[in-house]
Formats: structure tokens, C-alpha cells, sequence
């Protein structure tokens, strides 16, 4: 029979969908309730030494919407206001009432061995499953020289590793940022501190806009505002290109994360490479209960493609990514139009015009392709307003 269990690192999943560190796991009661739904497990919203100040702004939150459809999602919200006894505690409730349930510390420490080492061999002792260094917040906690400012730096994220590899008894997974210009860099120098494998990807640094009345940007904290960490379905294809080039140089098991708003994103991610999906902007959203549409329709795909586990899935799609100087240059795609559901707009023949080809034009009342122009960019396809044309 087809199950969505997976087993990484000797950690035993009863599904592969887990939440993110972030506000849906900030709280030991919420954690209950998504357990109880359906979660296969949750990274805690990242735990840090109890002196470590985390005085938040208001508002923290702004969003980019197509329609009423939440695209994109900034946020400048910090760490976790619990302390490190209440985590002790919570841990040790959630592993009564749900057992199975996978439990991940994520942690983070100022830039001191005796910080971090404290930290790890406090949760040592409890009944977490695993730890998630998060090197790859954005906001803030650059500004204390920690978060991203320790995941841009290879060296910086490979001492701070190994100091944790020193003393952890759990599994060490570090959690990366997209926010460098080698994201393979960061891996393989935390890879070779030992790390037992890779969470990626934390938000992409950003600045969600400005209000063109006041000059304000946004999110707006009584007129001023920060750079901030930008999640949501826009960051997908960043997330997706992110695992692909971490799997394509590393067999470490991978948390993958970013844009995931449903089953289907869910299996991009695993055919790249990655072992278990991270969820957080889409529960911010729409709430813990999306998990049950999303098991369904993986276990449905999995049972149609004749996959066992969602380890069947996995790296299906890795071996298709290539460099440019290998891709296929001699077949050429063509548009072809159906007459059906073409308007004779004359948007493609613009924007064909306006972008290089001028391979499109209207002749006895039908859009037409000359052969000779085309070069088969596939632009034509992605504009036309009523899916008429479609490349062949």
C-alpha cells in the first residue's frame, strides 16, 4: 500500500509535511492543535538564550495580493518569547499527548561557543527529535550580528556548526539563506562542520512597497520601516532553485521550504531532491487545516504514479536540470493557435512585434506564424488573455 511515511536520519515521519519555524509554532498550544489535525511535525519558532531581548514593532506584516489571492508576505517579526523552560516544558507535553509527532528545535545564539554549546546541551535532555540552526533570519537579528549575518559568511556558518556537532546528541539540520550569491557555498561549508543536513530556504530579504501619498514604506511602523523576510507562493521558484543546486552537490537530507501552498508544490519539492516539506505562510493565511487536502492529494498522486513512499518521489527531477551549453538547441518549439478560443485581440502580434521576432500577424482573419522569424521564446503563449496559443 501507497504511504505518505518517510524516514530520514532514523527519524520515523508519518507524513512529510511539517511546519516552519514561525508564528503558527510559536505557541505550545497551537503546536496541539496542529498535531492534532494532521501535521506530521513542527520546527518551534526559533528558541534563543532567555537574555536575548525580543521587543517586537507593530504593525510586521505586509502583504502582495493578486485579487483577493495573498501572493507575497513580508514580514519583520523576531523570535520566540518563550522562555527556554517554557520550551522544556511544552516539549515534554507534546511528547505525552502526541508521540509520533516529530519535534525539531530551532535555535539561535549570539556569536559565542559557551552560548550555543549552553543551548544544545539544554535540549539535549529533552524529547526533541532533532535541531534546525537558523543562520537565515533577515531582519533584526543581522543587526545584533547573528540570524543571516552568520549565513552569508561560509566560515562564520562552519564554526558555529561545528560548536554545536561538538556537543548535540539529536541530529543537526541548518537552516540556509537565499539572501547570497552561492547558496552551494554556505552547504558544503556547514556540510563539512558536520551538519547532518540542510533546511532551505528562510525568507528572501525584501521591501514589500511605498505609499506613493506619505512616502511611507510599507509595513508601516509609525512611517518608517526595515527590510524585511518575503515568503509566500512568489518565492517558489527561488525555493525550488535553491534545493536543486543543494541536491545536485550534496546527498545530506533536505527540509525543503518556500512557497508551499499545496500538494503539487509540495511534490516539486520532493522530485528536487527534497525529503520533507516545511509549510508556513500558507497556514499564516488559511489555517492549520489545509494539511488534510494537502496528504490527500500527495498520497492520491503518489498511489497514480505507482510510488510506494514519498522516497519513491524523490530526486525524479534532479537529473533534468542542467547547465545551459547541454540544452537541446537544435528543436525548435512553434506556436500553434486554436482558433476556437482566439479573439484576434492582437496581443501576441504586439508584443511578438515589441519583443524581438515580429513573427506573428493577422491574415484571412487568423493569426499566423511565419517559421522563418519565429524563435520559438514561448512569449506569445504566456500573454495571450484566452490560453489560445499554445507551443508545439
Amino acid at each position: 500500500m501507497t504511504t505518505l511515511k518517510t524516514k530520514i536520519l532514523d527519524i520515523d515521519f508519518e507524513n512529510p509535511f511539517i511546519l516552519a519555524s514561525a508564528p503558527p509554532t510559536a505557541k505550545i498550544a497551537s503546536i496541539d492543535k496542529a498535531f492534532s489535525l494532521g501535521w506530521g511535525g513542527a520546527v518551534f519558532k526559533t528558541i534563543t538564550p532567555d537574555n536575548l531581548e525580543m521587543i517586537e514593532a507593530s504593525q510586521r506584516y505586509a502583504v502582495w495580493k493578486s485579487g483577493n489571492k495573498v501572493c507575497g508576505f513580508e514580514n519583520i517579526e523576531l523570535l520566540s518569547h518563550l522562555t527556554v523552560q517554557e520550551w522544556l516544558d511544552g516539549i515534554k507535553f507534546l511528547r505525552q499527548k502526541h508521540p509520533t509527532k516529530v519535534q525539531i528545535a530551532s535555535i539561535m545564539a549570539p556569536v559565542i561557543k559557551e552560548e550555543w554549546q549552553k543551548l544544545v546541551n539544554t535540549f539535549n535532555e529533552s524529547e526533541i527529535d532533532a535541531f534546525e540552526l537558523n543562520f537565515s533570519c533577515p531582519h533584526g537579528m543581522p543587526e545584533k550580528g547573528i540570524g543571516m549575518a552568520i549565513g552569508t559568511h561560509p566560515e562564520i556558518s562552519a564554526m558555529i556548526t561545528n560548536w554545536v556537532i561538538e556537543v548535540a546528541k539529536k541530529p543537526v539540520f541548518v537552516k540556509l539563506s537565499p539572501n547570497v550569491s552561492n547558496i552551494v557555498e554556505i552547504a558544503k561549508s556547514v556540510e563539512s562542520a558536520g551538519a547532518n543536513g540542510i533546511a532551505a530556504i528562510n525568507t528572501v530579504q525584501s521591501l514589500m512597497g511605498v505609499d506613493l501619498d506619505t512616502f511611507e514604506p510599507l509595513p508601516n511602523v509609525n512611517g518608517k520601516t526595515t527590510f524585511g523576510g518575503y515568503s509566500g507562493i512568489a518565492v517558489k521558484p527561488i525555493g525550488l532553485r535553491c534545493v536543486a543546486q543543494i541536491r545536485q552537490n550534496s546527498d545530506l537530507p533536505i527540509l525543503g521550504m518556500g512557497g508551499i501552498s499545496n500538494w503539487q508544490d509540495a511534490a516539486e519539492y520532493i522530485a528536487l531532491g527534497a525529503d520533507v516539506i516545511q509549510v508556513c505562510t500558507e497556514v499564516m493565511v488559511n489555517g492549520y487545516s489545509i494539511i488534510t487536502a494537502m496528504k490527500k492529494g500527495l498520497l492520491n498522486y503518489l498511489e497514480e504514479k505507482g510510488f510506494n513512499s514519498p522516497s519513491d518521489l524523490k530526486n525524479r527531477a534532479i537529473k533534468n536540470i542542467s547547465a545551459h551549453k547541454t540544452l537541446d538547441k537544435q528543436r525548435q518549439s512553434y506556436p500553434q493557435i486554436d482558433e476556437a478560443l482566439c479573439v484576434k485581440c492582437g496581443k501576441c502580434i504586439m508584443i511578438c512585434n515589441e519583443s524581438e521576432n515580429s513573427a506573428l500577424s493577422i491574415f484571412d482573419d487568423k493569426v499566423v506564424v511565419d517559421k522563418n522569424s519565429c524563435l520559438g521564446c514561448s512569449l506569445c503563449s504566456h500573454v495571450c488573455p484566452k490560453a489560445a496559443i499554445k507551443m508545439k
